[in-house]
C-alpha cells in the first residue's frame, strides 16, 4: 500500500484571517513608526504561525484497518463505554495542550456517514464526564466491512471553537484533515471492542502518524 501524503502550505486554513489581519496591523504600526506596538504585533504574528501550523504528515504502508491518531497530544483515557447507536466500544481520549498541532485527521478510510453537533458546557476537558457534558462535534465513519467508529471533538474551558471541515455523506481518507479545535481541548475516538490497541495511557501521539490500534478482520 502506498504511503499517505497530502501536501499543502503548512498553515491551517482557519489561521489565514488571523494572519492577514495581524500583518495589516503590523504594516500600519511600522508606517506610523509606533515600534512598541510593532514589536507586540510581531510576537503575535509568530504565535499565530505557531498555533495554526499544519505540517505535512506522511504515514508509511499500513494494514487497511489500522487506525491512526486523530489528534496530536497525550492519551488520557483508555476504557470501555456504552454509546447510543454504537453499543459497547473502546474509548481512547487524546488531550491537546496549547503547544500541540490542533488540526485533526481521520483515523481510517471510510464513509463519513453522520456528523452531529451536540450542545453542552465548557468545562475542563480533562474531566471524565466532559465527553458527554461538554460541547462537541461527533463524526461517524463506516469502514468497508460495515463497522462504525466515531470521532468526537470535545470543547473545553478555553477551547470553545470547534471546526469541522467535511460534510456527510462523503468518502474520507485515512490521514485526511477534517477539522480543528481552538485552543486546546481533546479528541475522543470510539472503536469496536475487538480493536487491538497499540498505545498506552500517558503516551504522546501524533495525528496521521501514530498507529493507535488495529481493528480485527470481520
Amino acid at each position: 500500500m502506498p504511503a499517505t501524503r497530502v501536501d499543502k502550505f503548512p498553515l491551517a486554513k482557519s489561521g489565514w484571517p488571523y494572519l492577514a489581519g495581524n500583518i495589516i496591523m503590523l504594516l500600519m504600526a511600522m508606517a506610523l513608526e509606533v515600534y512598541s506596538l510593532a514589536l507586540i504585533l510581531t510576537l503575535s504574528l509568530l504565535f499565530i504561525i505557531w498555533f495554526f501550523r499544519d505540517p505535512v504528515r506522511i504515514s508509511g504502508p499500513l494494514p487497511p484497518l489500522a487506525l491512526l491518531a486523530p489528534a496530536d497530544g497525550r492519551v488520557v483515557a483508555l476504557e470501555e463505554v456504552l454509546v447510543p447507536g454504537l453499543g459497547a466500544v473502546k474509548l481512547l481520549s487524546i488531550f491537546m495542550n496549547i503547544f500541540d498541532v490542533h488540526v485533526n485527521r481521520l483515523p481510517v478510510s471510510g464513509a463519513i456517514s453522520h456528523i452531529e453537533h451536540v450542545a453542552g458546557g465548557f468545562n475542563p476537558a480533562d474531566r471524565p464526564w466532559a465527553r458527554i457534558k461538554n460541547e462537541r462535534m461527533n463524526l461517524t465513519l463506516t469502514v468497508a466491512d460495515g463497522r462504525r467508529l466515531m470521532i468526537s471533538q470535545v470543547a473545553g474551558l478555553v477551547a470553545q471553537n470547534i471546526e469541522c471541515w467535511v460534510t456527510a455523506p462523503a468518502e474520507g481518507a485515512r490521514g485526511q484533515r477534517y477539522g480543528m479545535i481552538r485552543f486546546g481541548s481533546r479528541v475522543d475516538i470510539y472503536m469496536p471492542l475487538d480493536t487491538r490497541l497499540a498505545v498506552s495511557r500517558g503516551q504522546k501521539v501524533r495525528a496521521g502518524i501514530t498507529v493507535i490500534g488495529i481493528m480485527n478482520d470481520a
